[in-house]
């Protein structure tokens, strides 16, 4: 089953790139509510991600994988998501291994705590956290940029 007598504990730093507008779009809508365009939380509303993870907050830095999944508007009264997400990393000692995260991100915010539920790969059996904190939000170039720490045992 590749469980192991000892468990590793590993830090990762990145930072996430949302395109929600532009020519590079990398987040978009694929669903919503008949009266999600009239709420101030954009309840109802449903994103599919492509997002890049990077080494540095800067659009040009190296990437070292992707966020893929979705995230939904699930809070009536302020922007709360429902972040279901596939980190998949493509560089360095973890290209080709993946971490499952899953949880609630207030993005409003400064720091947010989500769960890492799995993984595959160099990650398989992971647990642990991804705390995310926004640096920008929607930039010149359409995205917010959030810097993530993720802690996971394996």
């Amino acid at each position: 089953m590749g469980l192991k007598q000892q468990q590793n504990l590993t830090h990762l730093h990145f930072y996430f790139h949302d395109y929600v507008q532009g020519s590079n779009q990398t987040a978009l809508r694929i669903a919503q509510a008949p009266n999600t365009d009239k709420t101030s939380s954009g309840f109802g509303a449903l994103v599919m991600i492509d997002d890049p993870l990077t080494e540095g907050p800067e659009h040009d830095s190296k990437i070292v994988g992707y966020a893929q999944g979705m995230y939904g508007f699930a809070d009536q009264k302020q922007p709360g998501l429902l972040m279901v997400m596939n980190l998949v990393f493509v560089e360095g000692e973890y290209n080709g291994s993946t971490l499952s995260v899953l949880g609630r991100n207030q993005v409003m915010n400064k720091v947010r705590e989500m769960g890492v539920v799995g993984g595959s790969g160099v990650f398989r059996f992971a647990t642990g956290y991804a705390q995310a904190k926004t640096i920008t939000m929607l930039d010149k170039s359409g995205a917010s940029v959030v810097e993530y720490d993720v802690y996971v045992q394996h």
